[in-house]
């Protein structure tokens, strides 16, 4: 027989969501995770959302859901209320009495790899992606430390215990080569090998290993208490922090060049049509290969886009001054989609995720959240 593990509760739901998007990505400024509901709590169907609308709700809870993922954080501005007399509020009450819970990812689903914008470049095809703001790596010190070789295994599993050698989803990382150390004790000393005033030499291992630079009081305690000598040979060394392949946006290529033109017709027939529609800014009939783009609104990373060698830039939310100046000097290209529409391929991303990861039933929310919802064409 197979046996009962019992229903997926919502906690292993949220294992998996921080998993692909940790919240340690999040802006400062940000508001990710768990908005409401009890972790314990069993789920059954999931709905992907951008946007926590009353309408949003009223699907949720008309289905049977147990739990909304929203890209967009309900509470975000500073909040002293969630009474029922106020919009965000009652939401929250309806989703507690209907036994809905709420979990948001942002700016930590904005800079994970796979994420917003790697959906939206997904979406219109680019390929050879990469991060157009990358995150650096975490700050690392390299740890050398000169050990006789009777004690190097158990003074690098001390340095393992607290908090060296991790290397992404590695622990226990090390180097290490023999060498022969050489000293000779003073008065005053108490060595541990030899004898005052005689010089000595020992076989000894050169173990390297790396750790987090929050770590090296703990490292420096353990690396005391563990080796054998009296006053330990050791260095520690900063490493550089390099680009990582994670952080906002992305910039990749098309597998055929287009015009401008061309390529604002592509995107309109790619991403879903929100209110304020599709905009172009450049020249229709400029050459296009080298796409960047950012889910959301995206004008922050302009000069990144610029930077990247782009020869456009498509995201939401561009404003009238900001797109003059940015053409003035000299481009790239520019394509305002609307904030909802660049972020809306990650719900399949995010629904796919989810049902790769537990035993759940998952949906997209499809009708438009973006709150322009009506649109026409001037003169």
């Amino acid at each position: 027989m197979t046996p009962d593990f019992g229903p997926t509760t919502l906690r292993e739901v949220i294992v998996v969501l921080e998993h692909a998007y940790p919240p340690s990505l999040a802006e400062s400024w940000d508001s990710v995770g768990l908005v409401c509901g009890d972790p314990d709590d069993a789920v059954a169907r999931v709905l992907i959302c951008v946007d926590v609308t009353d309408d949003v709700v009223t699907a949720a809870l008309d289905a049977g859901t147990q739990l909304i993922v929203a890209h967009h954080p309900l509470l975000l501005r500073g909040v002293d209320t969630v009474a029922t007399s106020t919009p965000k509020g009652s939401v929250i009450h309806r989703l507690i009495r209907g036994g809905c819970a709420l979990y948001t990812a942002h700016t930590n689903a904005d800079s994970a790899n796979p994420g917003v914008s790697d959906a939206l470049a997904e979406a219109l095809g680019l390929v050879d992606r990469k991060p157009l703001q990358p995150l650096s790596s975490e700050p690392l010190d390299k740890w050398v430390v000169m050990v006789p070789e009777t004690a190097a295994a158990p003074v690098s599993e001390a340095l393992f215990d607290a908090g060296a050698g991790a290397i992404g989803d590695y622990r226990a990382c090390s180097w290490t080569v023999a060498g022969i150390g050489q000293f000779e004790p003073q008065p005053g000393a108490t060595p541990h090998i030899g004898s005052i005033g005689v010089r000595e030499t020992v076989a000894e291992q050169r173990v390297e290993m790396v750790a987090a630079r929050g770590r090296r009081a703990d490292l420096l305690d353990a690396l005391r208490a563990s080796h054998p000598y009296e006053e330990p040979a050791f260095d520690v060394f900063e490493s550089v922090s390099l680009p990582g392949d994670i952080g906002l946006g992305r910039v990749g290529q098309l597998r055929a060049e287009t015009t401008l033109g061309e390529f604002v017709s592509l995107v309109a027939q790619r991403l879903p049509s929100g209110g304020a529609g599709i905009r172009g800014g450049g020249d229709p009939d400029a050459r296009i290969r080298r796409v960047a783009v950012c889910g959301g609104a995206g004008d922050s990373l302009l000069g990144q886009a610029r930077a990247s060698g782009a020869d456009v830039y498509v995201t939401g939310d561009l404003r009238h001054h900001v797109v003059d100046e940015h053409l003035r000097a000299g481009g790239p290209a520019l394509i305002d989609a609307g904030h909802w529409a660049t972020e809306y391929p990650w719900c399949a991303q995010a629904a796919q995720l989810i049902a790769d990861g537990v035993d759940v039933e998952v949906s997209v929310y499809e009708l438009p959240t973006d709150p322009f919802t009506v649109s026409a064409v001037g003169r």
